[in-house]
């Protein structure tokens, strides 16, 4: 009967431990998708890059566009 009296404390301790732990590792990104990152590489569509020139700014107020 007394070593009830220890190990019923133990044990709430240790439950709360371990939920600690379980509630720091899925805060901290430890059950991210593993297999995600995988399956996207081998579904990659390998597009070509169709930028063409979009960066520039619009000619403003009667300003002539350069000359290319």
């Amino acid at each position: 009967m007394e070593s009830v009296f220890i190990l019923i404390p133990i044990s709430i301790v240790l439950a709360f431990v371990i939920g600690y732990f379980f509630w720091w590792s899925s805060k901290n990104g430890q059950f991210d998708d593993l297999e995600g990152p995988a399956h996207r590489i081998l579904m990659d569509d390998d597009l070509p890059d169709t930028d063409t020139n979009d960066t520039q700014d619009p000619p403003q107020n009667g300003d002539t566009p350069p000359q290319s």
